[in-house]
């Protein structure tokens, strides 16, 4: 059983890079096919120059995702097969004699490699992809600032989660995974609730909407639609990127609009409305709390999964761990999981694509189809974002429908 494990993890590895491989490459070539034409569709609204723009940028996105995908790959292998996690294990337990702290110190010392691991490709991302095409905004000593705030966050809460997960596991019983489910699904409807007013604050400033007008037609939507939120803030987003951005955010009866200032200075006031108006549609139409509940369905799912699996010994062996436990169980699901699980990928995009096409027709509903085709044509021009991706690279990863759909199922609304 082990060595069966063994071969079928390192096939679902292999197989899973040489698709993200395939994927990435179809998209750089169809991307650059077609680079020096701009579609039909938007010739009166975007320049040759800034098509060309936006695929060149995707295509050095896109290479650097690749990149990333084979040094996963390998440090995945490296911490299975290469007896990475083994090693950590025997590090942990020689620094602390409580199982639930040499759990907690194996956690840790993973994503601390991990991350090390990953950070120059975020500095590159950052420093050198989004510089060189003009949307970086972000100092040296705001990165850092970030980078430190996110370490701060991960220990005032990260590990106290980690600790009540690990001790669940250890003393709940067979129903462990139960439990811990219930304790993951409090935490992130908490997070839902406390993150506009905790967590969003350490890294940008809000402020509330200023514009009298905006903010009269804004109320006027929200009242029409029947939608309560807990204020309408602009958002500092110019302080690192020049992208633009809408949301809201929070749960409840603490939900926040948030415009990035950015979208503010690019937008007419019928453009916000209409992006507003789609964004009010993700909830009309309830695609949070399905969100959520698919979410916290799947979580149960492989929960469960990993209760099984927790007292297996071919689990272990067959991923190169010779110490089971908790924690160590924990790590190589949270590895060995997408490798089996990425194929299905398209099934997730596809929803999110069905949320968004819903979303934009009930924005039509409310407001002009002119206004919001107006305003996302400005965004994508503005983002950088391609107007010719692959088909097949958009079915697995693009959480948006392409442009060109998008801007053709709005136009029949207009019907």
């Amino acid at each position: 059983m082990t060595e069966a494990f063994s071969l079928l993890f390192a096939a679902a590895l292999s197989l899973t890079l040489c698709l993200k491989l395939w994927l990435g490459w179809r998209h750089i070539r169809h991307i650059a096919q077609r680079r020096d034409r701009v579609p039909d569709a938007f010739r009166d609204s975007i320049t040759l120059e800034q098509h060309r723009h936006a695929a060149d940028y995707t295509i050095a996105k896109t290479r650097l995702g690749l990149l990333s995908a084979w040094v996963d790959t390998a440090l995945i292998a490296a911490f299975t097969f290469g007896g990475g996690l083994q090693w950590l294990a025997i590090l942990s337990m020689q620094w602390f004699a409580n199982p639930l702290l040499s759990g907690m110190a194996l956690i840790v010392l993973f994503a601390m490699t991990s991350s090390l691991i990953s950070l120059p490709f975020s500095l590159y991302g950052t420093f050198g992809i989004e510089v060189r095409f003009g949307f970086n905004k972000m100092t040296p000593g705001l990165y850092l600032l970030d980078q430190l705030k996110g370490i701060g966050l991960s220990i005032a809460i990260g590990l106290p989660v980690l600790a009540i997960v690990l001790w669940l596991m250890n003393i709940a019983g067979p129903s462990w995974w139960l439990w811990v489910w219930l304790v993951l699904c409090a935490v992130q409807l908490l997070g839902l609730v406390l993150f506009p007013i905790l967590i969003a604050p350490l890294y940008n400033k809000f402020w509330p909407l200023q514009d009298e007008a905006l903010k009269a037609r804004i109320d006027a939507l929200l009242s029409r639609t029947g939608f309560r939120s807990n204020g309408i803030y602009v958002m500092d987003g110019s302080r690192r990127s020049s992208h633009s951005n809408a949301y809201f955010t929070g749960f409840g009866a603490g939900k926040r609009i948030v415009f990035y200032d950015t979208l503010l200075e690019k937008l007419s006031h019928d453009e916000i409305e209409a992006v507003l108006a789609h964004e009010l549609g993700h909830y009309k139409r309830h695609h949070i709390s399905k969100r959520i509940a698919v979410a916290f369905s799947l979580s149960l799912l492989f929960l469960a999964l990993l209760g099984q699996l927790l007292h297996a010994p071919w689990f272990y062996a067959g991923l190169g761990v010779a110490t089971p436990g908790t924690a160590m169980a924990l790590l190589l699901f949270m590895l060995a999981t997408p490798a089996f699980t990425f194929p299905l990928t398209p099934l997730s995009s596809r929803s999110s694509r069905k949320h968004e096409y819903e979303a934009d027709d009930f924005a039509s509903e409310q407001t002009r189809a002119d206004d919001l085709i107006c305003a996302l044509v400005k965004l994508f021009r503005d983002n950088g974002a391609t107007l010719t991706p692959d088909p097949i690279h958009s079915a697995f990863y693009d959480s948006h429908p392409p442009a060109a759909l998008r801007i053709q199922h709005l136009k029949g609304n207009q019907a």
